[in-house]
């Protein structure tokens, strides 16, 4: 069958992504399928219809990244977008069969199967699923025991409630830039390498358990320095960026990758998301440097020791601490991020999180402050929601106006809590405030260019933005 897949994400803020997720599952069909990926990060759509002209697909698999950008006083709700400039204009023009995935999809799958009319869709990971899926429909056979999946006329998650997590063929490289035009992300994007999927963790508003499943099912250190080794010799000069969950969970794994590159004498630049502050050591950020890292994620959310209990973020103020030491010892710049008005946020807690931020944050490094928890389906944060009488229980979480502020605070002075935070603090850049001006980064640029800056953007803007407050520019 001619299958085309097709990324429907567009934004490009703070730096373009590439479709990881359908690079792999593009690689899951190639054996048995002739397969194509639109990317429509750059292009937006507008020379889908030409590609569906011109391929003829049987199959064309949409996937939805992200529902909106959770930031409530911004809300921007990307599904209208995937409407008019992806999946309305195709549907006028071919006869193909509509199956519509990915991570934003599996969280609203009933929802968005009615928006989008399409006649499949597939919750959590497809690449076991969709090979399945393809050769009912080229026999015409039964889907009913297909798991994880959803058709037009039965808009429930088949077998149960839950998702099945398979052991995937994630577990093969992505070959981004084998399925895609990677030029534009070699200006400032990032090639995605993905060393695990799941969480174990119990972070009350986190989705990833549900996408990805409660257990860690890791790939080895081999494959994953031979998936970088390899794209490095394609791409040349391209940041890897570790896209899980937390890089370093469970413990040991991000050691053992560390050691592989080290091993290969690879000379890579890395940077990575989430670090979880209890799995952090001398050991591991020492490793973490002589690999290459540029750049870490810290996301511990609070830095008082009631909102992390609150939260369930399992671990402490203590291991917060301690990672914040080791960060300064070895100079890897972090961005960190930081969010409020869970439940029983109050203005204590909330100096107790600034207070961390002026004792053990680099100033060089970016602090971002979001106000609110996106409340999204069946996570510990919507139960709590429902039994605080916030929602009803057949309420749709779909549009961005779901969000838990704490009773303690509201939602004005919290906001005017992080506005004036981040007015002594210029590391410190409040949700609203996270696209730079076209003038501040015409100004970076060109600094960059004269010095030969080789930092990260976000230490060049910090620097820039400091100066522009001392001249009363903002």
């Amino acid at each position: 069958m001619r299958v085309l897949l097709v990324n429907t994400n567009i934004e490009k803020a703070p730096y373009p992504v590439p479709p990881l997720g359908l690079c792999m599952l593009a690689n899951a069909l190639a054996d048995r399928h002739e397969v194509k990926i639109y990317d429509g990060v750059f292009d937006e759509g507008k020379g889908l219809e030409a590609l569906v002209i011109q391929f003829l697909p049987d199959v064309i698999g949409f996937s939805i990244r992200n529902i909106d950008d959770v930031v409530q006083d911004r809300q921007i709700y990307y599904l209208d977008g995937i409407l008019e400039k992806f999946i309305t204009p195709v549907k006028r023009i071919t006869k193909a069969t509509i199956i519509v995935g990915g991570s934003g999809f599996s969280i609203f799958p009933t929802e968005i199967m009615e928006i989008t009319g399409a006649d499949f869709g597939i919750a959590g990971e497809a690449e076991a699923i969709l090979p399945v899926l393809l050769d009912r429909i080229q026999s015409g056979s039964s889907t009913s025991d297909i798991p994880n999946l959803l058709t037009s006329f039965s808009k429930k998650v088949q077998k149960g409630s839950g998702f099945a997590f398979l052991k995937p063929a994630a577990a093969n490289f992505s070959e981004i830039d084998k399925w895609i035009d990677f030029s534009p992300y070699l200006v400032k994007g990032v090639y995605s390498v993905q060393t695990k999927r799941g969480c174990s963790h119990g972070c009350i508003y986190c989705t990833y358990p549900q996408i990805e499943g409660r257990k860690f099912r890791t790939r080895s250190p081999g494959d994953i320095a031979d998936e970088i080794e390899q794209a490095h010799k394609r791409l040349g000069y391209i940041t890897f960026e570790f896209v899980d969950s937390t890089f370093n969970d469970p413990g040991g794994h991000a050691e053992s990758i560390c050691r592989e590159i080290i091993r290969r004498n690879l000379k890579v630049r890395l940077r990575t998301m989430g670090m979880n502050p209890r799995h952090t050591s001398d050991e591991l950020f020492d490793l973490m440097a002589r690999a290459g890292f540029v750049q870490i994620d810290a996301t511990p959310d609070s830095a008082s020791p009631r909102m992390l209990e609150n939260l369930n973020k399992g671990f402490t103020l203590d291991e917060i601490e301690k990672m914040a030491r080791l960060i300064k010892k070895f100079n890897i710049p972090t961005m960190w991020f930081f969010l409020f008005g869970g439940p029983g946020e109050d203005e204590v807690t909330f100096r107790e999180t600034t207070d961390f931020i002026d004792n053990f944050v680099n100033p060089a490094d970016l602090v971002y402050m979001n106000a609110g928890l996106r409340i999204y389906p069946n996570t510990p944060l919507h139960k709590l929601a429902l039994e605080e009488l916030r929602f009803a229980a057949g309420d749709s979480l779909l549009q961005p106006s779901a969000y838990y502020y704490s009773k303690k605070i509201s939602k004005q002075v919290l906001n005017d809590l992080i506005r004036s935070a981040s007015l002594t603090r210029p590391h410190c850049i409040p949700a609203l405030e996270t696209a730079p001006s076209p003038q501040m980064i015409t100004e970076a640029l060109e600094l960059r260019r004269l010095d030969g800056f080789e930092e990260p953007m976000f230490r060049t803007l910090i620097r820039i933005r400091a100066k522009w407050r001392a001249a009363g520019k903002i």
